[in-house]
């Protein structure tokens, strides 16, 4: 029945769009042959990407169970002394987790059939977007199976692996926009390497243009297969990443049963003489379970190591772009472009963290049995999720000193007016009307925190709620990331469009998503573009409203943490009676 309804739903997601985009697009009365071809050209593109997108988001899902399967060696054990070969183990794991996701990405070729009844897809479009999403599951699949066969990730890996997809597809876009950017447009090395980048270049090839015949024609078979064609680059490139990950697993996984489980040996701590782990005691907080979620999660050297690279890198690049822009190398539209791309991706980086460890939080030490000894314990239901909620804001604010560290080096070169660089921007609004507005607004220093930060612990309460309610790590992490994301898109497109569209009360909006409010800070011009415009408005309407709704987004994510918070704890006896001894 799970199946079932993610099929359903996926379906479902698709048809939606497909009729919306088919009903509004083209408008009503008569319609030409050529407009009705436009319009399902339309409706195949943004049904394309947003199967892609679909793919990339439930293949990860589905492959985690090969990484968490490590979790319990058990299970390869029993497999390595069967008579099956270590082609058949790994190729087995590979197809019988795959056939879902392939299953599902075919089950919506009839609804991609429809568009050619309008003309204007050809059939070649869309079996070209099919073969894109199959390499991109298979690439995936391949990936978290060799990590499940050299077990050198567990359930704790689950996530840090979806963040590791997500976080590689945003870079690569993102950098591959900023090339385009400065060189006129067209495939560069970063479109084989991504698949959205890839699909862009099938569809778009007037706006996505690759070289002429001549300068084709000059380059080796590989350059010219690389940007002539990057839709076969990608399903190639993949494909044989697949088979060479697959060769590499099918040789060592006899090795790894045979050295007892791991490639090396991790080691356990120091010991005395007699035995026993000698550690240093250490100081809790007056919470004991906060002081274990915020100082306790970064006690391993790795683990300090990745937190404080992260953010020492954060700061240093920070300051390189600022660095950038004073020197001139940088002018003002590729700087807004840096610090914006920038501070969203560490934002992304920070809220799936923040998903991922309040997600497990409690399924997981329901699995390990942690839970049922918290339970004898003198800590009351408000005591240990109070706990658990200020301990992973704790645990992530030296992380999120690095976004609004950026913002607030930014609003300080603003504030002393660049150190002598011209940091204002005159824009032309309208054919006849222009301001003059600051390179970012200096009032984001303010806003951001207030926007940013009630936001992750909303993320985190979320990630606790599903966490006390599902059986094990994979499904809370998994419903957690989609009622967040759902919460986030809806929400943050409703305050994309009010911002811009609505005077006065619309940068006051654009706070109740991060995403947006930084947006307006950077781009006041298009965040804010109404109120720009309106004889009412001007820069310090659109600081006065971003104050004023930085305040109320703030207490309003106040209100709702409270009252989630309230309701895991009036709940809590029942549900922890109710999945007691889930292992």
């Amino acid at each position: 029945m799970r199946h079932f309804y993610i099929r359903t739903a996926y379906l479902g997601v698709l048809i939606v769009v497909l009729l919306w985009t088919l009903l509004l697009g083209p408008g009503g009365g008569q319609l030409s042959y050529t407009e009705l071809a436009n319009a399902g050209a339309a409706s195949f593109e943004l049904i394309a990407y947003l199967q892609i997108g679909l793919i990339c988001v439930l293949a990860p899902v589905f492959m985690a169970g090969a990484i968490a399967q490590e979790a319990n060696p058990r299970t390869w054990d029993i497999l390595l002394t069967t008579p099956m070969s270590a082609g058949q183990i790994v190729l087995g794991n590979l197809l019988g987790r795959l056939l879902f996701v392939l299953a599902l990405l075919f089950s919506s070729l009839p609804l991609f059939a429809i568009t050619q009844y309008f003309g204007g897809v050809p059939a070649r479009s869309i079996f070209a977007s099919y073969a894109i999403a199959a390499c991109a599951a298979l690439l995936v699949g391949s990936i978290a199976i060799t990590l499940s066969v050299s077990r050198l990730a567990g359930r704790r890996a689950v996530f840090a692996f979806y963040i590791s997809a997500i976080s590689y597809l945003a870079l690569t876009g993102a950098i591959d926009v900023w090339i385009r950017s400065n060189s006129g447009g067209g495939v560069t090395w970063l479109t084989p390497l991504n698949p959205f980048l890839a699909l862009q270049a099938l569809l778009e090839p007037s706006n996505y243009p690759r070289p002429d015949a001549a300068t084709l024609g000059a380059m080796g078979w590989l350059p010219r297969m690389w940007f002539g064609s990057p839709v076969l680059a990608w399903c190639l490139l993949a494909g044989g990443l697949s088979v060479t990950m697959m060769t590499a697993s099918t040789i060592m996984v006899r090795r790894v049963g045979a050295s007892g489980g791991t490639l090396w040996r991790r080691s356990g701590g120091e010991t005395g003489d007699s035995g026993e782990r000698l550690r240093t005691s250490r100081t809790v907080w007056n919470n004991p379970v906060a002081w274990r979620e915020a100082a306790a999660r970064a006690s391993t050297l790795p683990k300090v190591v990745a937190r404080w690279s992260f953010i020492a890198a954060g700061l240093i690049w920070g300051i390189t772009m600022i660095a950038m822009f004073h020197s001139g190398a940088w002018t003002a539209a590729d700087f807004r472009f840096a610090l914006l791309a920038t501070v969203w991706a560490e934002l992304a980086v920070i809220a799936l963290i923040a998903i991922n460890m309040s997600s497990t939080a409690v399924s997981r030490e329901r699995e390990d049995g942690t839970l049922d000894l918290l339970l004898i314990t003198p800590l009351t239901p408000s005591q240990y999720l109070g706990g658990k909620l200020r301990g992973l804001v704790s645990f992530l604010t030296p992380m999120l000193t690095v976004p609004l560290g950026t913002i607030l080096l930014t609003s300080l070169y603003v504030l002393f007016d660049g150190f002598g660089s011209n940091v204002v921007i005159t824009t032309q609004l309208t054919a006849g009307q222009t301001v003059d507005l600051p390179l970012v607004l200096p009032e984001g220093a303010i806003v951001a925190p207030l926007a940013v930060v009630p936001f992750i612990a909303f993320c985190v309460v979320i990630g606790l709620q599903w966490s006390l309610k599902s059986k094990g790590t994979v499904a809370s992490v998994t419903k957690t990331f989609g009622v967040i994301a759902a919460i986030t898109g809806i929400v943050g497109a409703c305050a994309w469009k009010a911002g811009s569209d609505i005077a006065l009360v619309g940068p006051a909006l654009t706070c109740l998503n991060p995403a947006a409010a930084i947006f307006t800070i950077v781009n006041p011009d298009e965040g804010a573009f109404s109120t720009l415009r309106s004889a009412s408005g001007g820069r310090a309407a659109i600081q006065a409203s971003l104050l004023v709704g930085a305040v109320v987004a703030a207490a309003i994510y106040f209100v709702i943490i409270y009252s989630l918070h309230a309701s895991m704890v009036k709940t809590f006896d029942q549900t922890v009676r109710k999945l007691a001894g889930t292992r």
